[in-house]
């Protein structure tokens, strides 16, 4: 039998010094600047040219090895660079950073020792570089798909003006992940809700069928651990702060139900469905295919109404 493959690109685990080089875009809108927050981070901050102390998004990329571009293996599209240069040409700053998973080599840390919970504390060093500099006006803290979790995290403290779930889960990831098998075969579902119940009960698991090894391996169980203790909806009930909450009506990895559970859970949010929106920002007027497709075609424009949903967002916020 074949090597069963399932959330390919939902769970893909493995898995301060100042920038160096400054690019200006072609036209001129806006500045592109490297930046080194730390041994762990590195990213690009992408100012507008003509705004004095402008707002600041912090950009946080979904699950697996994806980039500060979120692109991964086989997968580019630049999702984020185009989210960050089109907030710049509407006068927004960003910065988008590469996840630590890139230094894990360099910085010899094993899988066996990543915690999600290191996710988190990126983002609050982001945050608290850009706070102590005091160059921008209102920080905005924006996750995607996996950086919404981590994101409502770091969002929980001080520093952060606002919050973005863009297509972020409303459930804990292992209910995320028996619910997707589920959908492939319900023997290997009721596996999977075993095991993650002794990861729950134990800290490991080793009665996990050989087909989900990608999930259950023993080198990312404690990854797993850690990601599974959090319920999104009830860790972004603690947010004080504005947020918004965005999916698209064709995302095929985070259901919109899932931004309806955070809406429901957040007194202080707003939920916006964009009408044909795929996981990945773009709007797909044609079938299943059309959709996975675009997963890998950097070419195609961003869903039209994504940026200004967040334009009018930020510029609400006080």
């Amino acid at each position: 039998m074949k090597s069963f493959k399932i959330l390919s690109m939902l769970f893909l685990l493995i898995f301060s010094q100042q920038g160096y080089s400054q690019e200006k875009s072609t036209d001129s809108i806006f500045t592109e600047q490297e930046v080194s927050i730390n041994k762990f981070i590195d990213g690009t901050l992408t100012q507008p040219t003509d705004s004095i102390k402008p707002d600041l998004v912090i950009l946080i990329q979904g699950s697996g090895p994806v980039d500060r571009n979120g692109n991964a293996n086989m997968m580019k599209n630049d999702a984020s660079k185009k989210i960050a240069h089109q907030l710049a040409e509407n006068g927004i700053a960003s910065f988008r950073f590469d996840k630590r998973i890139f230094k894990m080599q360099r910085l010899n840390i094993q899988e066996k020792d990543l915690k999600f919970q290191d996710f988190v504390t990126d983002v609050d060093s982001i945050l608290s570089y850009f706070k102590v500099k005091n160059e921008f006006n209102k920080i905005i803290v924006a996750g995607h798909s996996e950086g919404s979790l981590i994101g409502i995290l770091a969002a929980q403290q001080e520093g952060a003006d606002a919050f973005i779930s863009l297509a972020g889960a409303g459930r804990s990831i292992d209910s995320i992940v028996v619910d997707q098998i589920s959908k492939q075969s319900e023997e290997l579902a009721q596996n999977a809700r075993e095991s993650f119940d002794e990861i729950k009960a134990t800290g490991t698991s080793t009665n996990y069928n050989p087909m989900l090894v990608s999930i259950f391996r023993p080198s990312v169980q404690p990854f797993i651990a850690s990601w599974m203790q959090y319920d999104p909806a009830q860790e972004i009930s603690k947010l004080k702060i504005p947020v918004l909450i965005i999916n698209g009506s064709f995302d095929i990895q985070v259901d919109e139900t899932d931004a309806k559970l955070l809406h429901e859970a957040s007194p202080n949010s707003k939920l916006t469905i964009l009408d044909k929106m795929n996981h990945i920002f773009r709007k797909i007027d044609g079938d299943a295919l059309e959709n996975t497709k675009a997963y890998n075609q950097p070419e195609l424009p961003l869903h039209p109404e994504l940026i200004p949903t967040l334009v009018d967002f930020i510029d609400t916020i006080k």
